[in-house]
């Protein structure tokens, strides 16, 4: 094979490597190492130590193939979706032709999406954030390190840049498992995001990946008698900033259990029903999970001599088999306030469940609703960020989108307001996030108040079967109880239910105790500690300032060099 052909078959070759390592970081695998090196093997196509001779450079389709490396493993359970939509699959059989299709296009279309952020990447890093090797590598200690830092900070500004723009663009947007949430296991390096959010996590690997490089290309070229600066203080740099960041971590993990020791203690049970959405429109098995949610429900809520041992109980989305309104006349006439009143009269306690609620024939909404004491005693929440595709059809007037429209004959209209619920027993603010919400930021964010709050996501997974998602969906969630400092319960259809602190430790988890699996029925006691002094977060204030000012600095470079190639 000649010298050019070995190189075309390495820079093919180098980014599916970078992504698949990547992938790795997310469960099932969940490594903590590959957040911080597996960029390597792409930076040497991006930033190679020389000019490659005869093969032309094409960034954008490097980072492109780097984004399918880890989407397409990444995002794999997607195609499920379409599976139990139109064929109601309840496993990995085969569905049929026409559904197994779908879910496969979902599935590839949506990580070819996705990996387009990452080609925008490593086109910009490319272009403008390219370090000169001759500066790199022959010029005094300083000005390569200085070189070094500049083009790291520029490589790592346009990642947390670009992370944000796919959290936000094309549809509402789609920001899952970016590498912050990589880095989730490693707790003092993760609480920064309550300054910057979980995309501002990033910049730490990819200013920390490419410092490394850079030092190793000294090295390297040294050692080959074809550079003279060996300088590691970029390198040092970033550790020293890794460093600051951990101690930041380890400041806020104390105080975070200092605050505990005076915190609101709210008593709360999860009930997981764990029923198959094939399942979902079976009157029997209706039936069979009112039984049962009332069954939970009674085993904790009941008042022993006069005394209930639990203060909130909470349902998932789609909890209820018919909608509460019963629009569709499936139950008795008023079935529903008999049977709320009857089992909120049994203790002194506060039910939150997901349902469906039609404010008008037109408009249908995703709801949470909160009660105490009766059926007509009662909070509504409407959900405010839709899941494309999943709740609504976007451009479901023009193709091929509009193909599609007999499969969202009942899409569902977005909320319009972010209104905390009020727990009047103690009196704590419930931050209402259904489903997806609860891994969008600049959504969560919009509840937050200078009061005792806690977050409650009510989520129902059982769209992706016995997948990874439950464990992924979770994974990206935690950051909120970060990013607001405000304590997190999920209850979810099929898993994952569980507790979080404010500092994105996941306290407790219903598994099954033999397998560890989360897909079980079953309930999940615990205690959230909510903080009596209500932290407003910098990032509760401002959002995604750090990540907006990274996208301005690239446009801001970006601009400067077009101009300054014009004649």
């Amino acid at each position: 094979m000649t010298a050019p052909r070995r190189l075309r078959l390495f820079m093919l070759l180098a980014p599916l490597l970078s992504g698949v390592i990547l992938s790795l970081a997310f469960p099932p695998c969940r490594s903590d190492l590959v957040v911080w090196i597996w960029l390597l093997p792409l930076l040497g196509v991006l930033w190679p130590w020389k000019e490659a001779e005869g093969v032309r450079a094409r960034p954008f389709w490097h980072g492109y193939l780097a984004g399918l490396g880890f989407f397409l493993p990444n995002l794999y359970w997607v195609h499920h979706s379409a599976r139990v939509r139109l064929a109601g699959a309840v496993d990995d059989t085969w569905a049929g032709i026409g559904p197994e299709l779908l879910g496969w296009g979902a599935w590839i279309g949506l990580s070819g999406y996705c990996a387009v952020y990452f080609g925008l990447w490593a086109w910009f890093v490319h272009h403008h954030a390219r370090p000169r090797i001759k500066t790199l590598t022959r010029d005094a200690w300083w000005p390569s390190t200085q070189h070094s830092l500049v083009c790291s900070f520029l490589a790592a500004g346009a990642w947390v840049a670009c992370e944000w723009l796919r959290s936000t663009t094309v549809f509402t947007g789609f920001g899952w498992n970016g590498l912050g949430v990589a880095m989730q296991r490693t707790l003092p390096l993760i609480q920064a995001a309550d300054l910057v959010g979980v995309f501002g996590l990033s910049f730490l690997p990819v200013f920390a990946a490419c410092t490394a490089w850079n030092t190793l290309t000294r090295l390297v070229l040294a050692y080959r008698g074809e550079g003279t600066c060996k300088s590691r203080l970029d390198f040092t740099v970033a550790l020293v900033l890794m460093l600051i960041t951990a101690g930041y971590g380890i400041l806020k993990i104390t105080a975070a259990k200092e605050e505990e020791k005076e915190a609101i203690t709210v008593r709360t049970v999860l009930v997981q029903p764990n029923v198959a959405l094939a399942d979902a429109g079976n009157p029997d098995v209706g039936m069979q999970t009112y039984t049962r949610l009332n069954q939970f429900t009674r085993m904790y809520g009941t008042a022993k001599d006069g005394k209930t041992s639990t203060d909130l109980i909470v349902w998932p989305e789609s909890a209820l088999p018919v909608n509460i309104e019963d629009r569709f006349h499936q139950l008795p006439p008023g079935w529903h306030a008999r049977y709320f009143d009857e089992l909120l009269s049994v203790g002194d306690f506060s039910l939150m469940t997901g349902t469906d609620i039609s404010t008008s024939p037109e408009t249908a909404h995703v709801s949470a609703v909160l009660f105490r004491g009766g059926f007509a005693h009662r909070q509504d929440y409407h959900k405010v960020h839709l899941v494309p595709f999943g709740e609504y059809l976007p451009l479901k007037n023009i193709p091929p989108f509009s193909f599609f429209r007999s499969m969202f004959e009942g899409a569902f209209t977005p909320g319009e307001k972010t209104e905390p619920l009020l727990l009047e027993k103690p009196q704590v603010q419930i931050i209402p996030l259904i489903c997806f919400e609860d891994t969008v930021g600049r959504v969560a964010r919009r509840f937050v108040r200078p009061v005792p709050q806690m977050i409650v996501n009510i989520t129902n997974d059982g769209w992706f079967l016995q997948s990874d998602e439950p464990e992924v969906h979770m994974t990206n969630a935690l950051f909120r109880a970060i990013e607001l400092r405000r304590p997190m319960i999920r209850a979810t259809n099929t898993g994952v239910s569980c507790f979080i602190d404010t500092c994105g430790h996941v306290t407790s988890k219903l598994t099954d105790p033999e397998t560890g699996s989360p897909f079980l029925e079953g309930t999940l006691p615990g205690e959230v500690k909510v903080p009596r002094m209500a932290e407003m977060t910098l990032y509760a204030r401002y959002g995604d300032w750090f990540a907006v000012t990274l996208l301005g600095m690239c446009v801001l470079v970006w601009l400067a060099r077009r101009v300054g190639r014009k004649p």
